[in-house]
Parts: C-alpha cells; sequence; structure tokens
C-alpha cells in the first residue's frame, strides 16, 4: 500500500551572502503518512518544522530530495494540498461565505455547485447562520474555523496545517483541537500538523514526528496508542503523561545541546 504523503531524503540549504556561508536547515528528512492519518511534527524552535511543511506544499524547492502524493513527485503547490496557516489572513471584505468562496472561484467552479460546497463546509465547522458576518465580527477561534473550511472546500487529499491554533487563548485553543478532530473524522483527510506544544499533539495525532535541532531531521517517531474518539480529559491521564515525558525528553536533548554549543561559542575568543 502506497503512503499518501512521502518525503525522501529532503535536503534544504540557503546561501547566507553576508557571512558568505550555507545555512543547513534540512538534513535529509524521510517520512510516511499513509491515507487518513493525523500526523503531528514537534521538537526545538527553529529545527525547520514550518520550513519542511512549506517544501511539502511546495513554496519552496528542496535542495534535493523528492516529496510524493500517492507516489508521484510533486515541486510546487496544486490543489492536492491545503495550507492552514497560524494566522487566519481572510480578506476583511469578504464575508464568510464569500472568503470559503474564494478558492473555487479562482478555479471558475459553478456558482451554484460553489456555494453548496461552500455551505456544506461552513456547516461542518459549526459557522451556519455567519455566513454573512464578515471577519472582523468573528473571534479568533470562528476566524480559523473559517480558514479550516476554505481549505476543506477545495478538496484536497492533505490538508497541511502549520501551528493554527498558537494565536488563540488556553480555552479556545483547546476547544479548536476538539473540533479539528470531530472535522477530521467528517472530512477524511490526511494531515500534517505542526506545532510547539507537546499535549496538542498527543491529542491530535496518531503518530508524532519529533525533529532534531537544526539541520531538522527525523529524530523518532512516536506513536499515540490511546483509542479513539478522544476527550480533553485524557489529557490528565498517566498515559498521556508518559508519551509527553518520552516526547520532552527527546526535544530537551537538543535543546540542551543548542544552548553549551552557544556557550562555547561565546567563550572562544576566536568565534
Amino acid at each position: 500500500m502506497h503512503p499518501k504523503l512521502e518525503a525522501q531524503d529532503i535536503r534544504l540549504e540557503y546561501f547566507q551572502p553576508r557571512t558568505n556561508t550555507r545555512l543547513v536547515a534540512l538534513g535529509g528528512v524521510n517520512l510516511k503518512v499513509m491515507d487518513g492519518e493525523f500526523v503531528s511534527i514537534v521538537g526545538p524552535s527553529g529545527c525547520g518544522k514550518t520550513t519542511f511543511l512549506s517544501v511539502v506544499d511546495g513554496l519552496i524547492a528542496a535542495t534535493s530530495g523528492r516529496i510524493l502524493v500517492d507516489g508521484k513527485e510533486v515541486s510546487k503547490p496544486g490543489p492536492d494540498r491545503a495550507v492552514v496557516f497560524q494566522d487566519a489572513s481572510l480578506l476583511p471584505w469578504r464575508t464568510v461565505l464569500r472568503n470559503v468562496l474564494y478558492g473555487l472561484e479562482c478555479l471558475g467552479v459553478r456558482t451554484r455547485e460553489a456555494k453548496d460546497r461552500a455551505a456544506h463546509f461552513i456547516d461542518m465547522v459549526g459557522l451556519s447562520g455567519f455566513e454573512q458576518h464578515y471577519p472582523y465580527e468573528l473571534s479568533g477561534g470562528m476566524q480559523q474555523r473559517v480558514n479550516l473550511a476554505r481549505a476543506l472546500v477545495m478538496d484536497p487529499k492533505i490538508l497541511l496545517m502549520d501551528e493554527p491554533f498558537a494565536s488563540l487563548d488556553a480555552q479556545t485553543r483547546e476547544v479548536m483541537q476538539e473540533e479539528l478532530l470531530r472535522i477530521w473524522v467528517q472530512a477524511s483527510k490526511t494531515v500534517l500538523f505542526v506545532t510547539h506544544q507537546i499535549d496538542e499533539a498527543i491529542y491530535l495525532s496518531d503518530r508524532i514526528v519529533v525533529f532534531s535541532g537544526r539541520p531538522g531531521q527525523v529524530k523518532d517517531i512516536i506513536p499515540v496508542p490511546i483509542e479513539r474518539p478522544r476527550r480533553l480529559a485524557m489529557k490528565r491521564e498517566a498515559r498521556f503523561h508518559q508519551i509527553e515525558d518520552r516526547i520532552w525528553s527527546l526535544i530537551e536533548e537538543d535543546v540542551r545541546a543548542d544552548r553549551n554549543r552557544r556557550a562555547v561559542d561565546r567563550s572562544d575568543p576566536n568565534s
């Protein structure tokens, strides 16, 4: 059985003119995500999580390696992948309905079909009755629901989510996590989710990919053997904390190593 998404030895280097050096952001990422799977990526700050997501979407070209979707190589953005960013980035002059319709309009989808599809996903994200509201009339959580509906209406094979709840308050964030699981089951999508929050990754995911410090590589992949459907109360269970401790210990190794390396660099008069 082919994976829905496969990253094969993805490497990415940037040339830095100011220092005349090359920065290695991704040092050979290999990853397989199966159809319908929810996989999260966690790791130290600056390890390349968001950069890798951008490579998967085709927004950034890898220096070497391949991204495959259903076994076919992709190198640029396409309708088979949709990104949900941290910032909802809704068009302020468009209503909820017209924000969700925007991508379909760009593709020339007929008005009646487009409106039916938009209405379906607006209902799925729990915003029926708000179709004619403007973004400024919505809370942060509601704006991210619109953002999610806008991605889902395009019917992508893979949903790429980059810290989508990071700007929300703690209570709203937990509600949105629960809602995302409901929507994921209903929409039957493959999800690759980037987050700094270990507990968020555990609650949402089938597996968690732990990135090493820069250059980013897959340090370990942790399965989450907790049955679904999941309640938020499971975050207080011992088995949840065991997974959390295991992941944090992996990340902490790189955080400490980076801190020690910086301390040595500062103390070296030749650096």
